[in-house]
């Protein structure tokens, strides 16, 4: 089982480039030494979209991506794929990337298991989970590669005019219903639904976003902290 190490820093949401510059900005901090770690946890929707087997929607976040890679030379780096970032692993070799199939992975954090996920998984119904399936492959974005440029313009050009940062009415209902689905464990962390919550033993992380937080591990506790 891997561990999670005591300063680890849990980005998510952070919905770059469109709504704001804090993801790149926390990247370059880190990258002078002025915030130290030495395990970051990106919990999906880091980017507003980004996906492998294609080079056009790389041109849209090449500074955050060149950094990533960058970072990943010398931190332990895990990328749980969100509904926005897919197919990471063509893109950063060097990161231990998790399909949305393989979540939630299992962690310990000293005597505690903890289990994280992007959080659009569980309690999503039939429709949802078709369309993930399909999007999120390969195969897929190769067939779409000749009309690439033009429902990737599209697709950016509605994403950043989306409101993302809300409350969600009946978080607790919903969070109710996703637990059901988890084995049983200490701790769940998810990001996606951008509430920077704690309902019992389940994290609703913040989004970098919305709230410009992120999630650090400090005497072995996950904390909420300013980027």
């Amino acid at each position: 089982m891997s561990f999670i190490q005591e300063g680890a820093i849990f980005i998510a949401d952070s919905h770059y480039p469109h709504h704001g510059d804090e993801f790149l900005e926390l990247l370059q901090k880190i990258d002078r030494g002025e915030i130290e770690t030495k395990q970051l946890f990106l919990m999906g929707d880091n980017f507003d979209l980004l996906f492998g087997y294609n080079s056009y929607i790389k041109t849209f976040s090449e500074d955050a991506i060149s950094l990533l890679q960058k970072l990943s030379k010398k931190l332990e780096i895990h990328y749980l794929e969100g509904n926005h970032d897919f197919l990471l692993l063509e893109l950063f070799p060097d990161i231990k990337v998790y399909l949305r199939e393989e979540q939630p992975v299992i962690f310990s954090l000293h005597s505690q298991q903890v289990a994280l996920s992007h959080g659009d998984r569980y309690a999503t119904g039939f429709l949802y989970n078709l369309y993930s399936k399909i999007l999120r492959n390969r195969y897929t974005i190769l067939f779409l590669r000749p009309f690439e440029k033009l429902i990737i313009d599209y697709r950016m050009r509605k994403l950043s005019q989306k409101s993302i940062c809300h409350d969600f009415d009946g978080f607790e209902k919903r969070v109710g219903e996703i637990v059901k689905q988890y084995p049983k464990v200490d701790m769940i962390i998810e990001g996606h639904f951008h509430q920077a919550r704690f309902i019992e033993n389940y994290c609703s992380l913040p989004s970098l976003a919305c709230q410009q937080s992120v999630g650090v591990i400090r005497d072995g506790k996950l904390e909420f902290v300013s980027a």
